[in-house]
């Protein structure tokens, strides 16, 4: 690659140092310049193992990078990417992108707007085994339900159960995303929401969709169950009989790594559409508040 990607981060929470931080800066593609926090002491712990600036000031942040990621509670994100979009940044975001659905859309108005790239951090979809499923599934066709569910205890201790958004949003907010996203990408767009309930005791959610080559699906999820290590999977059924995605053989940091890759080769090819782009973050998150609607 002829020249490195300017590239900022937002946020300096766990998942910034576990996996934001480390692999821009181990990124061929990518120099790591800056971080952007409240409290600058924090932006500069995180920064300084890289040789990283740190920043308190947004707008002085922006002028140093060509792009951004972001780690940060989805209504600061929001705010914070739609206006890094309209200075012409490329952004990496996380999900759901934005903290509600009036927020996602003027989000994604701003990245269409200024014609910059956007990824959202699907992480699963990046994994190749995940792709070699969605692949198979896609030739067979023919699959009329699915059904998916991960249950775990993330926010009953660990390194995020002290993050407020996540307590607050539970479940739906955190990992619906990548639930409805591998649903949606397995059996067709997701048009309809046609039930859904929540048992806050435990945060518990079902939800029941209609996508639109007539299959349905349900999701069940939670991030308060005693469960130990995580338990996700999705299946898919029909007239090709039953297939099943239940493993983690790619490592979260190797997905991460390939949506860098898909990054550049967007900037580089001076294209903004990606099946994971903004649009897809923005889908997602219509569905999200329909799921909440409809559980009351």
């Amino acid at each position: 690659m002829e020249e490195q990607l300017r590239t900022g981060l937002v946020g300096a929470g766990p998942w910034a140092r576990a996996i934001h931080a480390p692999l821009l800066a181990d990124h061929p593609g990518i120099r790591f310049t800056s971080v952007h926090t409240r409290r600058v002491e924090a932006g500069r712990e995180l920064a300084s193992p890289y040789c990283a600036e740190a920043y308190d000031d947004f707008d002085q942040f922006l002028s140093t990078v060509d792009a951004v990621a972001f780690a940060v509670p989805p209504e600061i994100q929001g705010e914070l990417a739609r206006r890094a979009a309209a200075a012409g940044k490329h952004v990496i975001l996380e999900k759901p992108i934005a903290e509600s659905l009036d927020q996602a859309e003027r989000l994604a108005d701003a990245v269409e707007g200024a014609g910059v790239a956007s990824l959202v951090v699907l992480t699963r979809r990046f994994a190749a085994e995940t792709q070699e499923w969605l692949a198979g599934i896609g030739r067979a066709g023919d699959w009329t339900g699915g059904s998916a569910k991960w249950f775990s205890g993330a926010l009953l201790g660990g390194d995020y159960s002290q993050s407020a958004w996540r307590h607050s949003g539970g479940a739906l907010a955190d990992i619906g995303p990548h639930m409805f996203d591998l649903l949606d990408a397995a059996l067709g767009e997701i048009t309809e929401v046609l039930a859904a309930r929540h048992e806050p005791a435990n945060d518990l959610w079902h939800v029941m969709f209609g996508h639109s080559g007539g299959a349905t699906s349900t999701a069940s999820m939670s991030l308060r169950m005693p469960v130990r290590p995580t338990l996700w999977q999705i299946s898919v059924y029909g007239e090709n009989g039953y297939r099943e995605l239940s493993n983690n053989n790619t490592s979260g940091a190797d997905c991460y790594t390939a949506l860098l890759d898909d990054f550049l080769a967007m900037i580089h090819s001076g294209t903004s559409e990606h099946p994971c782009d903004v649009r897809r973050g923005l889908h997602l998150q219509r569905l999200l508040h329909e799921v909440r609607h409809r559980a009351g």
